[in-house]
């Protein structure tokens, strides 16, 4: 049997390659992008039997390159870059990594939350310019111990945010298109209400949905407006969910306190006016990006790989397009 061909189309540090290629079993072969680019991504695919992709969109062009191409493992969980009716039609399976960036998303979600309410990045400057006064930050900064923290969505990253939050001593509150059990709520002391309640209750509002046409824009304008005053928006998610326009108003106006934002509508938001203001946290779609996290996100790739290649069943909330009845196993 030939070996199997994995291409990688994201642009990696040099030590997340190395342990790519650590974690690849005896006899197969890698290939990495070396530019993020389709043409780049597609002269590794091309004669690929797996890609790994962490966050490069997969247009159906670049589907249409890949006439090897049996299967594609997101090294995350978010799939709103992917065309799925595109690996469908070619019989392609697609499987995604439920929760595996949950623990980098939620640290870096609170990370947000306390350096919106301390203006960490002018604290900073101020400091290394030789600006030395307490006072300044007294009258103006926030505390999160004892705010209401509304979680849009409460999925596996929403979820760990609740347990990280609970030594702030905060008010947990929730919204999600499905419900948790009684039990999951005990145990976070996290109270479900409607999004439009939460909207108006929380002090910070941090969202926690994937983007799919139910929830796009899903914190819009209107929602935007009837936020409370002086609140925290917090978005490691994905820009599509919010209004930014929105947003930029409210902040500029001085009706919400201030915004972190790992995620934009257009990626790199370049021109965006969320960029300008002095009340935004603003990083570049790294929340999940920790070395500590990608051994386990590798091992489970390649796990899921392995299952794909052997006719094992893949864990059921990793599958996102199921591969064909009629694949032949070849391990």
């Amino acid at each position: 049997m030939s070996p199997i061909k994995v291409a990688v189309l994201d642009c990696f540090h040099p030590r997340i390659i190395e342990a790519i290629g650590r974690a690849l079993p005896d006899g197969w072969t890698v290939r990495f992008t070396d530019e993020n680019t389709v043409a780049a991504r597609a002269r590794v695919l091309h004669d690929a039997d797996v890609a790994f992709v962490m966050a490069a969109p997969v247009p159906p062009e670049l589907i249409a390159q890949a006439t090897r191409l049996r299967f594609v493992q997101k090294l995350g969980a978010g799939m709103d870059r992917f065309d799925l009716e595109a690996c469908r039609a070619r019989g392609i399976a697609v499987a995604r990594l439920q929760a595996g960036n949950n623990i980098p998303v939620a640290e870096h979600t609170v990370l947000l939350m306390l350096a919106c309410y301390r203006q960490l990045p002018q604290i900073d400057c101020r400091t290394r310019t030789g600006r030395w006064s307490k006072e300044d930050a007294r009258g103006i900064h926030r505390q999160l111990h004892g705010k209401t923290v509304g979680l849009v969505g409460f999925g596996a990253i929403g979820r760990r945010v609740a347990r990280l939050l609970q030594g702030f001593e905060v008010r947990i509150v929730y919204y999600d298109p499905a419900r948790a059990g009684a039990e999951v709520e005990r145990s976070l002391k996290a109270e479900y209400v409607a999004l439009d309640e939460l909207v108006r209750a929380a002090d910070i509002v941090s969202l926690h949905l994937p983007l799919v046409p139910e929830t796009r824009n899903i914190l819009n304008a209107e929602r935007v407006r009837a936020m409370k005053p002086e609140a925290v928006l917090i978005n490691c998610a994905r820009g599509g969910l919010l209004d930014e326009a929105a947003l930029a108003d409210a902040l500029r106006e001085g009706r919400l306190f201030a915004a972190g934002l790992d995620t934009f509508a257009t990626e790199p938001p370049i021109g965006s006016p969320l960029l300008d203001l002095d009340n935004t946290v603003v990083t570049s779609h790294l929340a999940g990006a920790t070395l500590d996290n990608f051994a386990g996100v590798i091992s489970r790739a390649v796990a899921n790989t392995e299952a794909f290649l052997c006719g094992a069943p893949l864990p059921e909330d990793d599958v996102v397009v199921a591969p064909p009845v009629h694949r032949v196993a070849t391990g």
